[in-house]
Formats: C-alpha cells, sequence, structure tokens
C-alpha cells in the first residue's frame, strides 16, 4: 500500500508534532498500520503500531507515555501524536500499512516526513 506521511516540521525540545499517514486510494481502517524513523546512517526503527484486528496498539520504550497513534476513519488517516518531543526523537518518519495485526511487514517504504528537534 503506498502511503503518503506528512506533518513533520522543526520544533523546539518539549514541544508536539502530529504527523499523518493516509493511503490514496485504499481505506485505512482495512489494514494494521505502523510508524517507523530512521536516522541517516542507523537502522529503521518501529514507533507504533495500531491493529485493526483486535484494536490493540503497540509503542517502543523510548515513546511509550510521550507519542499516541490514533486513526480518523472519517479523513481516512492515522495520526501520530508526538509529545514532549526530545532532539533524540530527530529523525525521518515512515508510515506502513499491512495485514490486520502488528507488526507490519513493510516491502516498500515512502518518501516518509523530517521531524528535527532542536533548540
Amino acid at each position: 500500500v503506498a502511503l503518503v506521511e506528512s506533518g513533520g516540521g522543526l520544533v523546539q525540545p518539549g514541544g508536539s508534532l502530529r504527523l499523518s499517514c493516509t493511503a490514496p486510494g485504499y481505506i485505512m481502517d482495512d489494514y494494521a498500520v505502523a510508524w517507523f524513523r530512521q536516522v541517516p546512517g542507523k537502522e529503521r526503527e518501529g514507533v507504533s503500531c495500531s491493529s485493526i484486528r483486535d484494536g490493540s496498539t503497540h509503542y517502543a520504550d523510548f515513546v511509550k507515555g510521550r507519542f499516541t497513534i490514533s486513526r480518523d476513519s472519517a479523513r481516512n488517516t492515522v495520526f501520530l501524536q508526538m509529545d514532549s518531543l526530545k532532539p533524540e526523537d530527530t529523525a525521518v518518519y515512515y508510515c506502513a500499512a499491512e495485514g490486520e495485526i502488528c507488526p507490519v511487514v513493510v516491502d516498500a517504504w515512502g518518501q516518509g516526513t523530517l521531524v528535527a528537534v532542536s533548540s
């Protein structure tokens, strides 16, 4: 599923951003959706995932309590609300959709959206 990410930008430490993920031509509520991030030169890592089959959500330890994944069916969009941002959250963020339950297996990546946390 080809996904489009948006909402990145420059924010100060402690600030918030909300990322959006949509899939033109597809119904997001038919898929489990996950967010990943990658810092240049490092491995891509999973951030959060939302399952459709059981409604569960999952978070990496380093974002628990700060990030929230949610769905807006009317907008056909999955959001990643990021609060209390830290400089180490700086990365390109990607979303992916596959199957009905986490983890999501990804065979193609979109362009991502850059999040930069800096004072």
